[in-house]
């Protein structure tokens, strides 16, 4: 057996530890998106692979015999790769996930289908928003300069985003409760966007929301080819020892 999992959240590094734990050879892969990445008990590589094409190179390269899926809900694009590299390779795949986010009494949601249709939503008189989609598509904002974004990211961004007007801070999850109810207060903060990552890390900006009040834009997470999806590492490990079985044991 040699894992493959294709991190960048939590889960991902739970799962992790839970194979070096078990002496299970894998490797963990970064997309790169963050400066410095959360170290890990394996062996790590930081960056594409080259498209579809690249990833299925690099799974008979490396002898890969299971691929994990643990990237951010929103990598739209690596989970497709992973799919496709998987069925070109012959092995099996598998996605760690989390539970998407549902609304509770109180919330005052509007989902939207992706970015474009989150700045849409944004149409109308100015307002201090805390918008917390990550830096990648921050520019996609700069069609709605009226408002003031407080931008809460893990790294600065490259280039400043073409914001008029725009405050960043740097801050890194889990975040709590009462830390962003006081964010939220203190930066004046009139409306909420952001991403349906689900998981607890960034939850708290929601509970902080529906405590004040506060209306919130959710961008519902896109649309993706069909694969199989647990929500835990013990689901992960005992899928693996499923598909590492002789085929004899399988009924091939």
């Amino acid at each position: 057996m040699n894992v493959l999992i294709l991190g960048g959240t939590s889960e991902a590094s739970a799962l992790a530890a839970a194979l070096a734990e078990r002496g299970i050879p894998a490797l963990f892969s970064y997309a790169g998106r963050v400066a410095i990445p959360k170290t890990q008990p394996l062996p790590t590589r930081v960056g594409g692979f080259g498209g579809v094409e690249g990833l299925t190179a690099f799974v008979a390269d490396n002898r890969i015999t299971h691929l994990v899926d643990a990237t951010h809900p929103f990598a739209e694009q690596m989970s497709c790769h992973a799919i496709a590299a998987a069925q070109r390779s012959g092995i099996p795949c598998l996605a760690l996930t989390r539970p998407p986010w549902q609304p509770q009494a109180g919330d005052r949601w509007q989902r939207v289908a992706g970015v474009e249709a989150a700045v849409e939503a944004l149409s109308g008189p100015a307002e201090r928003i805390l918008l917390a989609i990550g830096r990648q598509q921050l520019a996609a904002f700069a069609a709605q300069p009226q408002h003031h974004y407080l931008l809460r990211l893990v790294d600065a961004p490259a280039v400043p985003p073409p914001l008029p007007h725009h405050r960043v801070i740097l801050e890194r999850g889990p975040f709590t409760l009462d830390g962003d109810l006081a964010l939220l207060r203190e930066h004046g903060i009139e409306r909420v966007v952001c991403k349906n990552a689900g998981g607890a890390g960034a939850i708290a900006k929601l509970s902080a929301a529906r405590r004040l009040g506060l209306p919130v834009v959710m961008i519902e997470r896109p649309a993706l080819p069909s694969r199989q999806e647990v929500h835990a590492v013990e689901a992960v490990l005992s899928w693996l020892c499923h598909t590492s079985a002789p085929d004899t044991e399988r009924g091939v």
